[in-house]
Order: structure tokens, then C-alpha cells, then sequence
């Protein structure tokens, strides 16, 4: 930031961060170490990697229309295997492999594919123990819990979220984000119905699966304004059909 503001000297007008997925953990942090005017989340969440891997399963079991019993049975196993995954295939594949097996059988199993759960749930110790430390030598804090930095922002964000999106779920986001504008932060907030992680609208393939079709409706313009501007303003079919919520007034 230190550097972009050097080389556009007096051009520089309000400048920000905007970050998308796992981008949406840094930019808050990014905005409290190099204070900037504003920063915008696209499609990110307010938990950890660990609970967003536990959401996704929960939101895979639900459209599934698996019962809550399933859906227990089916947050045992991705939590052995985040054991496996966090600690890179050193601890916990036996109880992982148990409950694996256990329910291999059942007719949910062949729903859940989580955040990352899915690397490992198809393979044996030793693949896991080559992959974690190989293909995927992950090296992030599974834990990193990011209401802190944004209970305490003072940048105005604006955070644009997919209702349907289902590698971040957004539902618990949505809620945070709200609680923290009722609390005083200067968050603008836009839930866009229909739309997936990336911001896009989709059709369904006759197999089921999601096929992109365009951007939401509304989505580049409503950055457009907050960059400029520093707000969104009244939706009115200007964005789409996001529904949005808006700092409160002083």
C-alpha cells in the first residue's frame, strides 16, 4: 500500500483492498496494518477454516434433505478428518478411518465433500501422509478466528455475499455482519439471492450440478460505488436483487 500510494503520488484518490474468498479474511487485517480508506469482502466468511469446513457439510446434508441424525453422523467424520488434516496425517487417522468405515455404507456418505474434507476422506494413511506433506502442505492457521479484527475495524467494509453459495456458506456471515452494524461498525452489507461463491448465478445441469451462467446482476456497479463514494446507494433495482443493509446512521 506504502508503495502504490509512492508511485500514483497526487493521481491517488480513495484507495482500498478488496479481497474474495480468502481474501476475505485478509483485507480486514490488511486495512488495520495499512490504514486505508475502505475495504470490500466478496463472498468471504467471519469464521475458521475449521468451521467453514463444518458449515459446508452441514449445508451439503441439508439440500441433500438428509435427516439431523445423518447430519451429526456426518460432522463426526469431518471433524476426525480435520484432525487428520491440522496436524498433517500425524494424529487421528485411526479414529478418522473408524468412522469412515463405519459409514461408508450409508446412503448420505456419498454427499459430504466439505471445504477440504474431501482431499483426504477417499485416501489411505500412507496417501495422506504423502499428500499432506506434499500436494497439499497447507500452511495457514486452520484456527484463526477473524471477528476480533473486525469487531474492532475502523474502515468501512462493505461485504457482498452469495445466499447460495456453498464452498462459503453465508448465512452465518450475513448474521455477523449485521450484528456488527447494529453494534456501530461502518459495515455496509449485500446478500445477492441466487448466486454461488464467486458471485455468479447458475443453472442446473441435468445431473444436478451448479453451470455458471453471469455475474450478479448489479455486483461490479455496487463496488464501483462504494469505491467511489464510500456507500451503495438505495438498491431499487440499481444492484440486482441484493438485499442490503447499511450502516446506521450517526
Amino acid at each position: 500500500m506504502k508503495e502504490a500510494r509512492r508511485l500514483a503520488g497526487s493521481r491517488a484518490g480513495r484507495i482500498g483492498y478488496q479481497g474474495g474468498n480468502q481474501g476475505g479474511w485478509v483485507a480486514p487485517l490488511a486495512a488495520d496494518r495499512a490504514p486505508v480508506d475502505f475495504a470490500i469482502v466478496s463472498f468471504g466468511l467471519t469464521v475458521s477454516m475449521l468451521e467453514q469446513d463444518l458449515q459446508s457439510v452441514e449445508l451439503e446434508m441439508r439440500t441433500h434433505g438428509h435427516s439431523s441424525q445423518d447430519t451429526e453422523n456426518a460432522l463426526a467424520l469431518t471433524r476426525a478428518g480435520q484432525r487428520v488434516i491440522e496436524t498433517r496425517g500425524r494424529e487421528g487417522y485411526e479414529a478418522f478411518d473408524a468412522l469412515r468405515t463405519e459409514y461408508q455404507s450409508q446412503p448420505w456418505f456419498k454427499d459430504v465433500r466439505g471445504n477440504f474434507l474431501h482431499l483426504v476422506l477417499p485416501l489411505d494413511k500412507t496417501q495422506i501422509l504423502v499428500g499432506l506433506n506434499t500436494t497439499y502442505k497447507f500452511d495457514v492457521s486452520f484456527r484463526y478466528d477473524p471477528m476480533p479484527t473486525l469487531r474492532t475495524s475502523r474502515t468501512p467494509q462493505l461485504w457482498v455475499l452469495a445466499a447460495d453459495d456453498r464452498v462459503a456458506p453465508s448465512a452465518g456471515a450475513a448474521a455477523d455482519i449485521r450484528s456488527l452494524i447494529a453494534a456501530g461498525r461502518r459495515y455496509t452489507l449485500a446478500v445477492y439471492p441466487g448466486a454461488d461463491h464467486g458471485m455468479t448465478e447458475f443453472e442446473r445441469a441435468p445431473d444436478g450440478r451448479r453451470i455458471p451462467t453471469r455475474y450478479a446482476p448489479g455486483y461490479f456497479a455496487m463496488m464501483r460505488d462504494f469505491i467511489r463514494d464510500g456507500g451503495v446507494e438505495e438498491a431499487g433495482g440499481r444492484y440486482g436483487g441484493a438485499v442490503v443493509a447499511r450502516p446506521l446512521a450517526k
